[in-house]
């Protein structure tokens, strides 16, 4: 039965003059039923973080038609929501990235909103994702549409949207949109005929700029003119603004990689486009041992994440997200005037380290946890602005910082998104304070070390693709859930698919599949399915007195994770 249907859907696609002559003569080249079934088996959901998958032809691909549905689904949503008036009046932003038929995808989006009477303004290039959170609030829109896949590799691409304040849609209102777009069970009632006049194309990236300086904490010349910086857009949307934002705040030697500064969504000089993995800063490191350059910094193809490496005696150094967000905790802490603010806050994710939380508590600032995804970081923000309008005291916090540990951060509320382009500015402005002190950051964080404890953060992620490995995953956490703990010193266990109460902040979590792990010295391993990949990723907080203790203690961790859950 299940094969009939999902055979039928390809027949369909593969004949139906609907579907481009693209998609048609690339069904028909397919022969492997297995390949037809991952293809047909299911259609690509559109779960908290949107819509992401491999591109390509079928209902499990991501295309013009799946993006149609989910244009189509959004666009219901808002006419009932906000009213036809109001649709037609204030709109939806649409961005994309640099990625493969990203351009093309973000038109068809335009057109099929403009065919439901919907304004929309669309970015004439490609910019970063942080952009299109910018100029929701800047255009005072309804909702904002950026295609993107972020660092994941060239296959794939994605569909995010936000609401009208910019932030990401939280789960409660993917969960009111998802019905629209389920209701969708014919493609052919998907209008691709845009509307021109409705259709306007813009491009604020100066505003956008000029907003991300007003977070500048150096304001010393001499500082910024003696820091040798190396960055890399890693075939993205960051040169522009990066470049721009980096020399308007003073900084006189910025080199770009010249070979990986074409957009190209190949990414052809990188195995895959992730500034998390050292392999994509290689060319960047190699030119900056060539000149000697104080840090190399490479942003992701939607320049929402930024990974950094800094020269050391030893050679350069990669540095993890959660050490970057603690430096520039500690950092913004000690630069900023903590005086103007009522009640200062931070906001990170549960599965962050604790060090940057540690770094604020010290200072008397109020640390809230989140789910894991950055828009849980977004909802807090509005919350705390809301707040101030409503007279809520309870909520009315004043937001100073917030970061992941997926290289994500943000300072200042101009966007409610993870912003790479602010977060450049900030890191090498920490950078050239520090070098005129006569440290680098690894030197800065070792010295946070000493006064908090060691911090061994890691990252394990596998791939599991497929229908089968979709079962696997469900079937690690279901194991997980119902045994005893891999862990012998485990004092808590936490699982967020059933109401749990904020850490601090107000009232419960909303429910997401993740499990954690506390251990009685206060280390912690938290299990969750990626919610844009099929991968499960494993995530290790390791504290100990000094690097040695903390390395013994997570090799035995890790050890016996893995073995519980049968991974290599």
């Amino acid at each position: 039965e299940i094969y009939m249907s999902f055979s039928k859907d390809y027949e369909q696609w593969k004949r139906d003059p609907f579907f481009d002559e693209t998609i048609r003569n690339e069904l028909n080249n397919i022969t492997d039923q297995k390949e037809i079934e991952d293809r047909f088996y299911r259609d690509l959901e559109f779960g908290t973080g949107g819509l992401r998958g491999i591109m390509g032809a079928g209902t499990n691909r991501f295309n013009k038609y799946t993006i149609g549905k989910a244009t189509t689904g959004l666009g219901k949503y808002l006419l009932d929501e906000y009213g036809p008036q109001e649709c037609r009046n204030r709109g939806v932003v649409v961005g994309y990235d640099t990625r493969n038929h990203s351009a093309e995808y973000a038109c068809s989006t335009a057109n099929v909103l403009s065919a439901m009477g919907i304004r929309v303004y669309l970015h004439d290039s490609a910019r970063p994702t942080p952009q299109l959170s910018f100029a929701v609030r800047e255009f005072q829109c309804l909702a904002g549409v950026v295609i993107t896949a972020s660092h994941n590799p060239k296959d794939y691409n994605g569909y995010k949207v936000y609401d009208q304040h910019g932030c990401q849609f939280t789960p409660d209102k993917v969960k009111k949109m998802i019905p629209y777009i389920n209701s969708i069970c014919d493609y052919h009632c998907i209008n691709f005929c845009g509307v021109s006049k409705l259709i306007q194309e813009v491009d604020i990236t100066e505003k956008f700029v000029q907003a991300v300086l007003k977070q500048s904490l150096n304001k010393c010349e001499s500082e910024k003119r003696n820091l040798k910086i190396i960055y890399t857009p890693i075939h993205g949307t960051g040169r522009v603004p990066v470049w721009r934002t980096l020399k308007n705040a003073g900084f006189t030697f910025v080199d770009i990689i010249k070979e990986q500064m074409d957009e190209n969504g190949e990414f052809p000089t990188v195995a895959s486009p992730n500034p998390e993995e050292r392999s994509a800063l290689d060319m960047a490191i190699k030119y900056a041992e060539k000149v000697d350059a104080d840090i190399v910094l490479g942003t992701d193809p939607d320049s929402d994440r930024v990974g950094v490496a800094v020269k050391t005696p030893e050679g350069y150094c990669l540095m993890t997200g959660n050490q970057i967000g603690a430096l520039l905790m500690d950092y913004i802490l000690r630069n900023l005037d903590l005086s103007q603010y009522q009640k200062p806050a931070i906001v990170k994710t549960i599965v962050t380290s604790e060090l940057g939380a540690e770094i604020a508590r010290k200072k008397g600032i109020t640390v809230f946890s989140t789910l894991t995804g950055f828009k849980f970081i977004g909802e807090k923000i509005t919350q705390f602005e809301q707040a101030k309008i409503t007279g809520n005291q309870e909520q009315n916090y004043d937001y100073i910082f917030g970061y992941e540990e997926s290289y994500g951060y943000l300072a200042g509320t101009h966007v409610r998104d993870k912003d790479a382009v602010v977060s450049c500015m900030l890191i090498c402005e920490m950078a050239a304070a520090y070098k005129a002190e006569g440290k680098n950051l690894v030197d800065q964080i070792n010295q946070l070390y000493k006064e908090f404890g060691y911090y061994l953060d890691y990252l394990d992620s596998f791939t599991l693709k497929g229908k089968d490995g979709l079962e696997k995953i469900n079937s690690m956490m279901h194991n997980l859930r119902t045994s005893e703990s891999p862990f012998s010193e485990t004092v808590a266990f936490t699982d967020y698919s059933l109401s749990v109460k904020a850490e601090c902040g107000f009232g419960y979590l909303p429910k997401s599949d993740v499990l954690r792990f506390t251990l009685k010295d206060g280390s912690w391993i938290a299990v969750r399915p990626s919610g844009t990949e099929p991968k499960i990723k494993i995530y290790y907080s390791i504290k100990g007195d000094n690097r040695s203790v903390a390395e013994h203690k997570f090799k035995e961790i890790r050890k016996d994770i893995l073995v519980f859950l049968g991974l290599p």
